[in-house]
């Protein structure tokens, strides 16, 4: 063969090469519909899932938001693909509903350590010497958090239709407190920009929340606000039975949760390169804590997100490449 001829075979065999690459990959011509509420604070964790599905040749759709509820439902009968936010155990009644185990692909733990409770500001807390939510029956103690005038405390709570919803509205009548507190429900955003607007002016707070989110970081536990404990344990449904009291005797009233991705069982038994995927992928608490932060301190549009993604996959490079390569090598296996 001449040499023109030889160079002209090892070009085309180099060419051939990320052509052939592509044509494996197990994602090529599966489209992948991701869902999160709409706490735009969860779409951190949502996109750094999209970015490695879209790197395994999947085509992976927009972010959808939707109410939690709809979104368990969409992924049990395939109108979507998955979500990073399964609140495990605070979502095990919408999980169960939807059709559970038998619906869902659940492996691997995503994000560990999740805490909630409720909260009072530091300052009425030493001064009234307030640390268990059920003190608030005293309605003398439970005028200091009126904020409309109605004698009783206003517990900043939970957006309808989310899994808190059901236990603190449970929590108030098993502790005692319907006749003295007040569970204040709406876009959780705006109701804490109000909580926020009143510790500012130096008024006392009650109010719930969760980790990660970047509220614990600008009112800080111990040092601005502190945890308020419950008399005892007490959850609603599938959570009934869960003692919440920690290893140091302390209790909360809501379990420590971990996150899970959660998928459609029957997609993922088709994918098993993506199921793989969910399966290995672990994000630090912190980290999310973090970004969420960014995105209080201005940097919330889309294209920040975006771009903080990135900036995380190319501080953890390594570790982002060794999921993929992982999920990939279970394609071949199948």
């Amino acid at each position: 063969m001449h040499k023109t001829g030889i160079l002209a075979l090892a070009l085309t065999s180099v060419l051939a090469v990320p052509a052939s690459f592509a044509a494996d990959l197990p994602g090529k011509g599966i489209t992948v519909q991701p869902l999160q509420s709409t706490v735009a604070e969860e779409t951190f964790q949502t996109l750094l899932v999209s970015k490695a599905l879209t790197k395994m040749g999947y085509t992976v759709k927009p972010t959808r938001e939707v109410a939690y509820n709809v979104a368990y439902t969409s992924i049990s009968s395939g109108d979507a693909t998955f979500m990073t936010v399964n609140w495990d155990p605070l979502h095990n009644d919408q999980y169960n509903a939807a059709g559970g185990d038998k619906k869902f692909y659940r492996e691997g733990t995503y994000i560990t350590g999740a805490a909630q409770g409720y909260l009072i500001d530091k300052k009425t807390a030493d001064k009234y010497h307030i640390t268990t939510i059920d003190q608030l029956k005293d309605p003398k103690l439970a005028k200091l958090f009126d904020a409309n005038g109605d004698g009783k405390a206003d517990l900043a709570g939970c957006t309808p239709g989310w899994g808190c919803e059901a236990v603190i509205n449970h929590q108030i009548v098993a502790y005692g407190l319907s006749k003295t507190v007040e569970h204040n429900q709406g876009n959780y955003a705006a109701i804490i920009a109000d909580t926020l607007a009143r510790y500012k002016e130096g008024k006392p707070i009650l109010y719930y929340t969760w980790t990660p989110y970047w509220l614990s970081n600008v009112l800080v536990p111990g040092r601005d606000v502190v945890w308020l404990q419950v008399p005892f344990s007490s959850l609603p449904g599938a959570q009934k039975g869960i003692d919440t009291k920690l290893p140091n005797g302390a209790n909360y009233g809501f379990p420590v949760n971990s996150m899970h991705i959660v998928a459609n069982k029957v997609w993922a038994k088709a994918n098993p390169a993506a199921a793989k995927l969910f399966a290995i992928m672990k994000l630090p608490i912190a980290d999310v804590n973090a970004q969420n932060m960014r995105m209080h301190d201005g940097e919330a549009s889309p294209a920040d997100i975006e771009r903080q993604t990135d900036g995380w996959i190319a501080a953890h490079q390594a570790l982002f490449d060794g999921w993929v390569k992982t999920a990939e090598a279970a394609a071949t296996k199948s």
